[in-house]
């Protein structure tokens, strides 16, 4: 399978913060930025498979400003790791006010979806062809919480057989 570059799926993604997306305050809610981190990620998954890919986990979503009604929501969106069947993907959320220009870093999450075939069964993906410094930092980044997971998941799945020993 012949491999891709990482931004040959990159994506980069706006929409309007409308008042259905908030609380009375005008605060955007934390699911509907959730819901638009994940679309976002979806398609550059899909985009790299070349078919369905489902979300598989979310590893990390911090948020670090609020959103408001009004507001543009820019999502940016690329590939970090690609494993056999697995993709991380980074999401970066920003917002601007689009009367003064003024932008914030709202959000950022890191998802990890998996491709499947016409069956629903996971599915090999294209390896991931890195090109930057940056691109390849990105990608030692998510080997190390990629194995984080892996260890994680192996203490749940020794916690479940012995639950006299379990200490998450």
């Amino acid at each position: 399978m012949e491999g891709k570059k990482v931004n040959e799926s990159s994506l980069i993604i706006s929409h309007s913060l409308t008042p259905q997306d908030a609380n009375v305050a005008g605060n955007v809610h934390g699911g509907v930025l959730m819901r638009h981190i994940d679309t976002a990620a979806g398609i550059v998954a899909v985009r790299h498979a070349r078919s369905n890919a489902v979300t598989a986990s979310i590893d990390r979503l911090d948020f670090h400003n609020p959103a408001f009604i009004g507001n543009l929501l820019t999502l940016k969106a690329s590939l970090n790791y690609v494993g056999k069947t697995s993709m991380e993907i980074g999401v970066r959320a920003e917002t601007e006010d689009i009367l003064t220009g003024q932008r914030l870093h709202i959000a950022s999450a890191y998802l990890t979806y998996v491709a499947l075939d016409e069956n629903g069964r996971p599915r090999e993906v294209p390896p991931l062809i890195l090109e930057s410094q940056e691109e390849i930092r990105r990608n030692r980044e998510a080997r190390a919480r990629r194995e984080a997971r892996l260890a994680e998941r192996s203490k749940e799945k020794e916690c479940q057989r012995d639950l006299d020993s379990c200490q998450l």
